[in-house]
């Protein structure tokens, strides 16, 4: 396996870290609302991110390499740190909209930072087209938790 590979499939399993906590972050935000079209929106960006990371294990595997298939140890902790506040203050769709909205900067982030990265054409397109994605569930999210804001 060269070096290119390598570094090709650390890149993959960090995103796939990435939408493993997408994945996981969406669904409790969606177990947490009651309205039932919010709980809609939500749970299909779960099942967004769940499509996206099981592409790039694909991708790893067809590298040779090992596919990442866990959340990362700071999204499991933030849940918890989410659901402690929760108990505490409620969850309010302002409030977990707000968590997933930083979750999705974070994902973005994550996204940006591989983009940098030298990557094989067909990888890169990939990653473009599912950083759009993450773009477009943040901007959605982001304008959910504004209406909810204001109401």
């Amino acid at each position: 396996m060269t070096a290119t590979q390598k570094e090709t499939i650390a890149v993959l399993n960090d995103l796939i870290e990435t939408s493993k906590d997408g994945e996981k972050g969406f669904m409790a935000c969606a177990n947490d609302v009651k309205n039932v079209e919010l709980k809609q929106v939500l749970t299909k960006h779960s099942q967004e991110c769940a499509q996206a990371a099981a592409e790039l294990q694909t991708e790893v595997r067809a590298l040779g390499g090992e596919a990442e298939n866990s959340t990362s140890v700071s999204a499991d902790l933030h849940r918890h740190w989410v659901d402690l506040k929760s108990m505490v203050t409620g969850k309010s769709e302002e409030a977990i909209l707000n968590e997933a909205e930083r979750g999705e900067d974070h994902a973005k982030a994550v996204y940006e930072k591989a983009l940098k990265k030298d990557l094989p054409s067909n990888v890169r397109s990939i990653v473009e087209r599912q950083y759009h994605g993450v773009q477009r569930n943040h901007d959605q999210v982001k304008a959910l938790r504004n209406i909810a804001r204001a109401s």
